[in-house]
């Protein structure tokens, strides 16, 4: 990438959307790890891990039980979301050697949390698009951490998937240089220009989490550095990181215009263990958004954490 893109690219983008949040927040890297306050008992622990250009906020009315203990991955160079918490910094924290802005570093942030983090031995990792993704690269690089963990990957990033069609050809014509321009056209165009498009039906919390896409991220350069890298990951990942991935749910929408519905769903159909494959029938990419029904219970955690 040309020095006078990368200029361009690292002009920092202000944090626009927060929540209060109850908990504690530790720095991982260049990333953030998020652990709620929970008012019973924990019973069951769940990880979250948002997709591109989304933040933790994604998964927080989905898992609001008072026995869940929710911990909350913000990848690297994303905002944190929180209001009223100051971030520490964990000892067991370890330097990443990876790439900031990459799938691979963002595992090992997850990496780090689930070695660390967890009270209870029910254990459920939920990424949504670019976070199954990051789930199936902390698998390849720490298998063994996975043996009694369910995963549910959501309208994923899979290896060998593919872009949508209108995205590939949205982004085809842009350089580097070109980035900082085109979000700030997308800023200030009204969501209806494109909202239905790619987000499907709107309701309420869709519409609270969406509405502030580009500015999720602390430059331009991270957002450009996630679609180059969501596209090579699935080009040279091969779907062998399945056989690790033992306990689970693909969930795949009914109408995907974010990512192609059918690579995804090839890409699934090889894994040789028992992860199911639902076929929900979400209208958008973002299925927990448009109804939490399709999120598995937590009641099938315990037979996961059994093997």
């Amino acid at each position: 990438m040309k020095a006078s893109h990368v200029r361009k690219l690292i002009k920092p983008i202000e944090s626009a959307y927060s929540e209060m949040f109850s908990g504690r927040v530790y720095r991982v890297g260049r990333g953030a790890v998020s652990v709620r306050n929970h008012s019973g008992t924990a019973e069951h622990t769940v990880i979250g891990v948002h997709g591109f250009l989304e933040n933790h906020c994604y998964f927080t009315q989905a898992y609001d039980g008072p026995t869940t203990e929710l911990i909350l991955l913000t990848c690297s160079n994303y905002h944190i979301p929180v209001n009223g918490v100051t971030p520490e910094n964990p000892a067991w924290e370890v330097p990443i050697k990876h790439l900031e802005g990459t799938i691979e570093y963002d595992a090992c942030i997850l990496n780090q949390s689930l070695q660390n983090l967890p009270s209870t031995g029910n254990i459920r990792i939920h990424g949504h698009s670019r976070g199954g993704a990051v789930i199936l690269e902390a698998i390849r690089q720490w298998p063994e951490l996975y043996e009694n963990v369910e995963v549910v990957l959501e309208a994923p990033v899979l290896p060998q998937g593919k872009l949508h069609a209108l995205v590939t050809t949205l982004l085809e014509p842009v350089s580097h240089g070109m980035w900082p321009w085109l979000i700030r056209l997308i800023n200030s165009a009204p969501q209806s220009a494109y909202g239905q498009t790619f987000f499907g039906k709107m309701n309420p919390r869709k519409r609270q989490l969406l509405s502030k896409l580009f500015y999720a991220t602390k430059d331009h350069l991270t957002i450009v550095r996630n679609i180059e890298n969501i596209m090579e990951w699935m080009a040279r990942t091969d779907t062998s990181v399945y056989r690790h991935v033992r306990h689970g749910t693909f969930l795949i929408p009914a109408t995907d215009r974010i990512l192609d519905r059918q690579a995804m769903l090839a890409s699934a159909r090889t894994s040789p263990t028992t992860m199911r494959i639902v076929e929900t029938e979400a209208p958008s990419h973002f299925i927990t958004l448009d109804s939490k029904e399709w999120v598995p219970g937590l009641e099938t955690l315990e037979a996961a954490a059994q093997g």
